[in-house]
């Protein structure tokens, strides 16, 4: 458990010391920006890597059972994660109403896929993690609402960007479906 607690400290760290602007406009002009920007992704993918090693440990030795989530929240967690792919997709297609209404979509992804998975599993490595990225998503947002940045801007039309968003999070999401017990050894929908 150690390991998984240690990787989302540097992950989300790295993520949290981003949002503090004065912080960081001191180190990068101390280091540079291209220093900034390779410490800041080393630290991040160690952290991820971290996360991916400790919880796949903490698996491995024994699930610690907190709760037993009702079938009524995997239901409901299946179309979260849906969205929070059709959100993220949306981050990198063409401008859309999508965009346009989420303004942050990668932190809506972020907290749409982390309260997903919280509400489907109720194992402590679980909830640190997912309850972890939750709450580093609500800061975030909370952060760059403080900064002032309005996010995308809204559109009223249907665009081809919402098009590309919806295909590709759609079969992002079944591809997912499809690999997740393989992935993280727990089949997406159970009954």
């Amino acid at each position: 458990m150690l390991i998984l607690i240690l990787g989302i400290a540097l992950f989300i760290g790295a993520h949290v010391f981003s949002t503090m602007r004065g912080a960081r406009a001191k180190i990068v002009g101390t280091y540079g920006l291209q220093t900034y920007k390779r410490v800041y992704s080393a630290v991040a993918l160690a952290g991820l890597l971290l996360i991916i090693w400790g919880f796949s440990r903490y698996r491995a030795e024994g699930v610690v059972q907190i709760w037993d989530p009702p079938t009524w929240a995997r239901h409901v967690a299946a179309p979260l994660v849906w969205f929070a792919f059709i959100a993220l997709a949306s981050r990198r297609a063409p401008p859309s109403r999508i965009r346009g209404w989420l303004r942050h979509p990668t932190l809506v992804a972020i907290k749409s896929w982390a309260a997903a998975h919280l509400l489907a599993n109720g194992d402590l490595g679980g909830m640190i993690l997912f309850g972890s990225f939750l709450a580093f998503g609500v800061y975030d947002r909370i952060a760059v609402k403080r900064r002032g940045d309005e996010g995308a801007p809204g559109l009223d039309a249907f665009t081809k960007g919402d098009a590309v968003a919806l295909g590709a999070g759609t079969a992002i999401f079944a591809l997912f479906l499809v690999l997740h017990p393989y992935l993280f050894g727990v089949a997406a929908l159970r009954g």
